[in-house]
């Protein structure tokens, strides 16, 4: 499947018990982080588990374009060597990030303190996505970024002669926003803090301190407080990228609702700014356990294994949650279609500026398969019809965003009449293997419309 070429419909149809294992593939979020981390670091990182979805195979090109050397072995080992920090090459040409958010805007971070100019693009979706939120951090270091109006790609970046440190409060959650500032701290004198009110994502901050970099956090009365000193050498690594949450959400909440489910997720990355959905699950009712809970490289690891749940109850997230399961609530609200109650999911306005708004792609998508969603600016409201009861037949919009698209293709295995998506083909930035992965679990996944 391609993100950037030919639309390719998908539908999905109600199917008998989903069994076995599901090896998702490696975690997204940890893969951009390993090959940006790897080429600023001095000498040969060795990345195991990569996944090699287009988003992240975008960033692997970005790196080769700044000048650092990035292979591939036939086993699906990855070899990084690096230039050091400071040391990127000004690109021969544009950088095409394809779909990717999180590429790009880490990879502006990691350039914008040294002093080259690099033009960043990408996809149709991509390129209507705010990039204001992490220029204009960028901007206090010395930064200067000309773009289309709206603060949208494609966009010119001149990275910053003399930087100097930077102290900033991240105005909403954004663990891409807060990376991205750590990452220009690198080639910034002194110390770079970034302040958060509310805790994401931790990946970069954990990777930071692998590389060997001085990064400090702490809980205070402002916040979460990361304190990165600039100018380090980073040393190469050998990091084992554990497996997706994100994905493994799919097949997950897909077992929760199809009969006679019992499906094992295994090695999946349990992160406690990641995990919100799995917990969120299980205050529904759902038969979801952690089994060999462990720790690899520094992150929780754990066998997820998920039954089938016929008795899930709407409940209300807890908006703190909303942070470590942001990717997740296209998928939690097809579940939450099948619980008996409404599911309010609210500190939720993050959704609307993803690849696409999902609130509202997702309320359009669940509305005209039978289910009735209420919405607003930061909330929305899945009213559940219980077990059985979700009526399903309809053809849904996927605007080019992937989870859209394997939320609705989950929808359809539980459903009484078949769900499509005009256009599957996104799938394949983060989740190349999803339609073989289900296939093999017993789903029922067909390309072209009903």
């Amino acid at each position: 499947m391609s993100g950037h070429g030919t639309p390719i419909p998908m539908t999905s149809r109600k199917c008998g018990p989903l069994t076995g294992e599901a090896h998702v593939p490696g975690d997204k979020s940890i893969s951009h982080r390993s090959l940006i981390l790897g080429a600023m670091a001095v000498g040969e990182t060795v990345i195991t588990g990569l996944l090699e979805g287009e988003d992240v195979l975008d960033t692997a090109k970005a790196m080769r374009a700044f000048g650092a050397e990035v292979a591939r072995d036939e086993d699906g080992t990855w070899h990084v060597h690096g230039v050091g920090v400071g040391g990127f090459a000004e690109p021969g040409n544009v950088i095409d990030c394809g779909n990717s958010g999180t590429g790009v805007r880490l990879i502006m971070g990691a350039m914008a303190t040294s002093p080259i100019t690099a033009t960043f693009t990408g996809d149709a979706s991509l390129n209507k996505r705010p990039m204001a939120r992490v220029t204009d951090p960028l901007a206090l270091f010395g930064t200067q970024a000309v773009g289309r109006a709206g603060g949208r790609l494609p966009m010119t970046i001149v990275g910053a002669a003399d930087p100097v440190p930077v102290r900033y409060e991240v105005p909403v959650p954004s663990a891409q926003v807060k990376s991205a500032v750590l990452l220009a701290g690198l080639n910034a004198p002194g110390q770079t803090v970034v302040i958060e009110k509310e805790a994401t994502r931790d990946h970069t901050e954990r990777m930071l301190g692998g590389f060997g970099a001085a990064i400090t956090t702490e809980v205070t009365d402002e916040g979460r407080v990361i304190t990165l000193t600039g100018r380090p050498e980073l040393k190469p690594q050998t990091i084992v990228v554990p497996r997706d949450p994100s994905s493994a959400a799919f097949p997950v909440c897909a077992a929760l609702i199809v009969p006679g489910s019992d499906v094992l997720v295994p090695n999946i990355g349990l992160n406690p700014t990641r995990a919100g959905l799995f917990y969120t699950l299980q205050d529904m009712g759902a038969d979801l356990t952690f089994e060999n809970m462990r720790e690899e490289g520094g992150e929780p690891v754990a066998d997820l294994r998920a039954k089938f749940s016929p008795d899930l109850k709407g409940i209300e997230v807890p908006p703190e949650r909303a942070a470590s399961m942001i990717d997740e609530y296209p998928v939690l609200s097809v579940v939450a279609a099948f619980a008996t109650g409404d599911t309010v999911m609210r500190g939720v306005k993050e959704l609307r500026v993803k690849e696409s708004d999902r609130i509202e792609a997702m309320a359009a998508g669940l509305r005209a398969n039978g289910v009735e969603v209420e919405d607003g600016p930061d909330w929305w409201i899945v009213k559940g019809r219980g077990h059985g009861n979700v009526p399903g037949g309809a053809t849904c919009v996927s605007h080019l965003d992937h989870r859209i698209a394997m939320s609705f293709m989950v929808l359809g295995m539980a459903t009484e009449a078949p769900v499509s998506v005009d256009d599957g083909s996104p799938i394949a930035t983060s989740f190349p293997i999803f339609e073989g992965l289900m296939g093999a679990l017993g789903a029922r996944i067909e390309r072209g419309s009903q």
